[in-house]
């Protein structure tokens, strides 16, 4: 579904925890990192589409969720030909997007990217609000630039007794098959050691996205690994690796 400009009605998504961190995925197979976003369908609001697009794509539903705002335009994007397939280069331009700011009310077991046959992220993080754009794929750069500035006269900070914003960026993965128990005489050492060879897994995808983007990260430092409770409580002793079964 175009429009006569030759842009896709689209929704995006940005998604806060309790500490104005916002999630940040990692694209299947790639080391370009990005937010929640899809087509609406014929017949959707955008607020149909948006809850649609964020159960199918991180398995959080509604009640997972509360609306803080939304953009008040379209903000366009368009994509260069050699993305578009051939049959429609000539008809379609780009994305036209509606984005909401989302609050969420869940845990991070909540979060399930598998939820779909065709998963669009394997990895995902909490990052400060200020993503860096190196690791956004070039020609939707502008756009997430205008529609963080837009929604962030809707954010407020939590105080803190030293004066400084508590921080629990954490990295994780999710494995493509679930634990199925048997990787040692008892579930918790099965447990104990698939957490040890995830942890490795991503603290070595952490490095890799970390190199990719190192002029964004000198200025916006770099997530901590560590443990916490996106709802606020207080921070685990060790960092956690969620695992699809051990929610």
């Amino acid at each position: 579904m175009l429009d006569r400009e030759g842009f896709r009605p689209n929704v995006g998504i940005i998604l806060l925890n309790a500490h104005n961190e916002v999630w940040w995925g990692k694209r299947v197979r790639e080391h370009s990192w990005q937010f929640p976003q899809g087509g609406i369908k014929y017949g959707e609001t955008p607020e149909q589409a948006m809850y649609r697009e964020l159960e199918e794509e991180i398995g959080l539903r509604a009640e997972h969720v509360k609306i803080v705002g939304r953009t008040r335009d379209w903000l366009r994007y368009e994509v260069p030909d050699h993305f578009i397939k051939r049959e429609i280069r000539g008809h379609y331009r780009g994305q036209k997007q509606i984005w909401f700011l989302l609050r969420m009310c869940a845990r991070d077991n909540d979060v399930n990217l598998r939820l779909t046959d065709h998963p669009e992220f394997d990895a995902w993080r909490w990052h400060e609000y200020w993503v860096p754009l190196d690791v956004v794929i070039e020609f939707k750069r502008d756009v997430y630039q205008r529609a963080l500035q837009e929604l962030s006269r809707f954010l407020t900070w939590p105080a803190h007794g030293n004066g400084q914003r508590h921080h629990t960026s954490r990295y994780l993965r999710q494995p493509h098959a679930p634990r199925n128990g048997s990787g040692g005489s008892n579930g918790n050492n099965g447990s104990n050691g698939n957490v040890g060879n995830i942890s490795n897994n991503a603290s070595k995808a952490s490095a890799a996205v970390a190199a990719n983007a190192a002029n964004a990260a000198a200025a916006v430092g770099a997530p901590e690994l560590v443990g916490g409770d996106p709802c606020g409580c207080a921070p685990d002793d060790a960092p956690r690796i969620v695992l699809p079964g051990q929610e």
